[in-house]
């Protein structure tokens, strides 16, 4: 569910949605858990600033370092796409990075101070590694997670992470 200026979203999250959602997670907390990254799992919390008209719940999102009351990453699985524009909507919660996975496409968006070179993407700088996380391999978990086993995907990237 997501809401931004009066426009309210309402989607019913199908298998291969929660499935996706799920094994990104997983493999994130394995991440943590290896470098001993501090971290505090929101999951898809509703989410809401009524100042700004805005609200939504994310498929999966991170406090990194300390717990906070909005996330500083979001990570939305795309199998439909809808009407609101998502990265106006974290801009206006306050969310720093987020990132759209879209069958085995991925996008990550860092947000920027305010500056016209973003305008379109609502204040969010594509980026191709991410700035919470610098030292993930967002190479290794995409592959992972083209992997169609969970079991076998949490290994390979335990593995890539044990020799990276």
């Amino acid at each position: 569910m997501h809401f931004l200026t009066g426009v309210l979203e309402i989607v019913s999250p199908s298998r291969n949605h929660e499935s996706g959602k799920t094994q990104i997670g997983t493999l994130l907390e394995i991440y943590f858990g290896a470098t001993e990254t501090e971290y505090f799992p929101m999951g898809s919390t509703t989410l809401k600033r009524p100042e700004q008209g805005a609200g939504g719940e994310p498929d999966e999102s991170y406090c990194i370092g300390t717990d906070k009351d909005f996330p500083d990453l979001v990570i939305e699985v795309i199998v439909t796409s809808g009407r609101i524009n998502q990265l106006e909507l974290y801009r206006r919660l306050g969310v720093q990075e987020v990132w759209f996975w879209q069958r085995d496409r991925r996008s990550l968006y860092h947000q920027r101070p305010t500056s016209p070179q973003f305008a379109d993407t609502a204040g969010y700088e594509t980026i191709s590694q991410s700035e919470l996380l610098p030292d993930l391999d967002i190479d290794l978990l995409t592959r992972c997670l083209q992997t169609p086993s969970p079991l076998a995907a949490a290994r390979a990237f335990r593995q890539g992470l044990q020799h990276g």
